[in-house]
């Protein structure tokens, strides 16, 4: 009677190879991007000997391409990244240091450049000949973030520049009507209302003609404390934003002389301060940079209350804004209406339906009506 068969070990090494060559591809395909095998030679020339089949997906070469000619990856890479490649290869060789870098590949099948990273650990071969055992990973959409953020900061430190150079100029123009304006109306006052009280004590006649000189002074420092005051905070606004915006639009009107009409369907509009204020400028804004730049000869701003949301809309009839204008670093006073709106919840959108048709500037606020 013979005894059962038994694998042979010859055949129970081959199953333990097929079992840890199916874990490595069930590893592998679960890994995002590619998985990979370079060999640098003695004389520095760079060979694929294993890649994962995420490598056209990744790269847009095929992996049998890239496994028969290595250069097929400096090729798609844009010639700075490609410089800075084969340093960091040459660098990780010479003192057999992790691989890590990260540069730029074209697509030319699908005209699309993306940002890949590659990591790899290193180890030495013998004879000069080291071998990197790694990953590269498609990053393009965290460099994308990365750099939009950057961007917003950069822009946020820009605005932030020039709204401190805006007060700076602010406070130096109020100093100056307040020292020019204020002081030379006092400064006459005291010297007028001095003289005058030197004659009382002398019992001398006062001077009629200086009395009155002196009376035409006050009412101009009046006038000019009002105008000071008013650039401050619209007076305006105490009669409400409908009444305010109906004002500033017949102002534009009367200065320039262009077709202009404030159009609303609000009879009660219960809006607070800041919102109020924050729409205000922004409108007056807009006006100015009609008038600068618009070449416009037909304005009309909207006001009109929907539910609970307020839109306030300004358009002309002028040559439009360039998308290009809307990006540009000191196109503050376009960024500025934004920040308002962005300030009480609200959004403001710019845009020029057609070009040379005009600008449509639209605000959107949330508001509450006088009844609630």
């Amino acid at each position: 009677m013979t005894s059962p068969a038994t694998d042979s070990p010859v055949d129970s090494v081959k199953d333990a190879l097929h079992e840890s060559e199916r874990r490595f591809s069930a590893i592998v395909s679960s890994i995002p991007g590619l998985v990979f095998q370079m060999h640098m030679t003695a004389d520095a020339q760079i060979v694929f000997t294993y890649l994962s089949e995420g490598c056209e997906a990744l790269l847009g070469i095929p992996a049998a391409a890239l496994l028969k000619d290595a250069q097929a990856l400096f090729n798609a890479m844009e010639e700075k990244s490609a410089s800075q490649f084969k340093h960091k290869l040459q660098q990780s060789a010479r003192q057999h240091k992790r691989l890590d870098w990260e540069g730029k590949i074209w697509i030319a099948d699908w005209q699309d450049m993306k940002w890949v990273n590659i990591r790899a650990t290193i180890q030495a071969l013998g004879q000069g000949a080291v071998q990197w055992d790694g990953i590269m990973l498609n990053i393009s959409q965290s460099k994308q973030e990365k750099q939009e953020i950057e961007q917003a900061k950069h822009d946020l430190q820009a605005l932030t520049a020039h709204l401190n150079q805006v007060k700076e100029q602010e406070r130096v123009s109020i100093a100056r009507e307040i020292h020019d304006d204020l002081g030379g109306n006092m400064t006459a006052m005291k010297l007028g209302l001095s003289t005058i009280v030197q004659k009382i004590q002398q019992g001398a006649p006062v001077d009629l003609e200086q009395a009155t000189m002196l009376q035409s002074i006050v009412n101009q420092t009046f006038d000019s404390v009002h105008r000071i005051s008013g650039n401050l905070r619209p007076n305006i606004l105490d009669l409400g934003l409908v009444d305010a915006l109906e004002w500033q639009v017949n102002q534009f009107k009367k200065q320039l002389g262009l077709k202009a009409r404030f159009v609303t369907n609000c009879d009660e509009l219960d809006c607070d301060h800041d919102k109020s204020m924050a729409l205000f400028r922004i409108c007056q804004e807009a006006l100015s940079n009609i008038a600068k730049y618009a070449q416009a000869d037909e304005v009309r701003v909207e006001l009109n209350q929907v539910e609970q949301a307020l839109y306030m809309t300004i358009s002309d009839n002028g040559i439009g804004i360039a998308p290009a204008d809307k990006i540009k670093p000191n196109s503050f006073g376009l960024r500025g209406m934004q920040e308002r709106a962005a300030a009480f919840g609200g959004e403001c959108y710019i845009e020029s339906p057609l070009e040379g048709t005009g600008t449509l500037i639209r605000v959107q606020a949330p508001v509450r009506t006088a009844a609630t």
